[in-house]
């Protein structure tokens, strides 16, 4: 099975002074081991990592043949013990790839900056299937939240962060996130709950004008905030049939979460070598010369005909009749009131302000149209953060 995408593998390595360890921790490998109290050094056969649900069968695992799991996300209870004490922590809807990461907050129990097969003994259910998620998003999102939710400081909740409370009694974890580029948040709740959630979501949300919406409504709202969907505006390396198919973080956006400086891992040479010298290809926002578009369509007596939906069908991009790319989703914003498109080019041509010709069907012919390269986000509101 191919390796995990992230989490488990080079975590950064820390130069540690062993003299100047606090009491109640020691150091292996240069790691300091944080320790509920004396405890000495432990060989790796006492230091597991126990996987219930999330895998076929409930088993130990040392750190190889856990980095061969599949990379998906698993949302789990998860619980923690030492052969040295009897007590136990749990947490809820921690995914599997971030696991490492969650016990090494907890200073009580035997871990942190772990290496090799040292581990701590851990329990994991997946309890996907018992969680549902409803988003909230737009710029009166908070607002209703602070009218419905109990326990729960909403207001002062950071972007990308999580807060337990209780919605009409209802045990719910909020998370100031979403797939939108405006204010938002999502509430997880037991699945078996989630009618009651929706219920007093709607409730208070009445005099906002609240109203339901879907997948087409989200395309729209993920291409103007100029998020990419997996299998449209890339593909992932496991479907990837030929090189021109694969990518690398930094040519969809996302090298802003590369670790080029972690301990080795697969790829990291490559991408050292991208980042210096520069991806080949970048993503880039389109945005359509409206002029252009009412005379294709007024040269074949038509008004300008506007999208409904989003449209998910790549269409190549040219500069001088020479293809230098291609738009991948592409959209009517009704927000900027301007038709957009999220795009692949090569990097000579990335530059925003570039003019090019973007493949456009009028009246069932292929024709071009005119369209200038944008920065991304198209739609980027400071409350979204604030």
């Amino acid at each position: 099975m191919p390796p995990i995408s992230r989490g488990f593998g080079g975590r950064p390595r820390r130069e540690v002074d062993p003299s100047r360890v606090p009491p109640g921790q020691y150091v292996v490998n240069d790691f300091p081991v944080l320790s509920a109290g004396p405890t000495p050094r432990t060989s790796t056969d006492e230091w597991t990592l126990t996987i219930d649900g999330a895998v076929d069968a409930s088993r130990s695992w040392s750190w190889d043949q856990l980095r061969e799991l599949p990379s998906e996300t698993f949302t789990t209870d998860i619980h923690c013990v030492t052969k040295w004490s009897k007590l136990g922590t749990t947490w809820t809807g921690v995914s599997l790839d971030t696991l490492l990461a969650e016990v090494e907050t907890e200073a009580e129990y035997l871990t942190a900056w772990c290496d090799g097969d040292y581990t701590t003994n851990l329990t994991v259910e997946d309890i996907s299937d018992r969680l549902g998620a409803l988003a909230l998003q737009g710029p009166t999102s908070r607002a209703i939240l602070e009218k419905c939710v109990e326990g729960a400081d909403v207001t002062n909740l950071k972007y990308f962060r999580v807060i337990p409370g209780r919605l009409r009694g209802i045990p719910v974890e909020i998370s100031r996130t979403g797939y939108t580029g405006d204010l938002g948040y999502e509430i997880w709740v037991p699945w078996d709950k989630g009618e009651g959630v929706w219920d007093a979501l709607m409730e208070a949300g009445r005099p906002y004008d609240i109203t339901p919406t879907g997948m087409l409504a989200l395309d729209v709202a993920r291409i103007e905030a100029g998020l990419i969907l997996l299998d449209v505006d890339y593909v992932s390396s496991r479907k990837a049939l030929i090189p021109s198919q694969q990518y690398s973080p930094y040519e969809i956006g996302l090298g802003r979460l590369v670790n080029l400086e972690k301990s080795p891992y697969i790829g990291q040479q490559s991408l050292r070598a991208e980042a210096k010298k520069g991806p080949a290809r970048q993503l880039v926002g389109l945005e359509v010369d409206w002029d252009d578009l009412d005379r294709l369509h007024d040269a074949v007596g038509l008004p300008p005909q506007l999208p409904l939906t989003a449209s998910r069908v790549a269409v190549p991009v040219y500069r001088g009749g020479k293809q230098v790319g291609k738009a991948t989703s592409s959209t009517w914003s009704p927000t900027l009131k301007k038709m957009i498109a999220l795009a692949s080019l090569s990097s000579d041509q990335a530059v925003p302000g570039t003019k090019l010709e973007m493949e456009f069907t009028v009246n069932h012919e292929r024709k071009q149209v005119g369209v200038a390269v944008k920065a991304l986000p198209f739609f980027d509101p400071p409350r979204k953060r604030a």
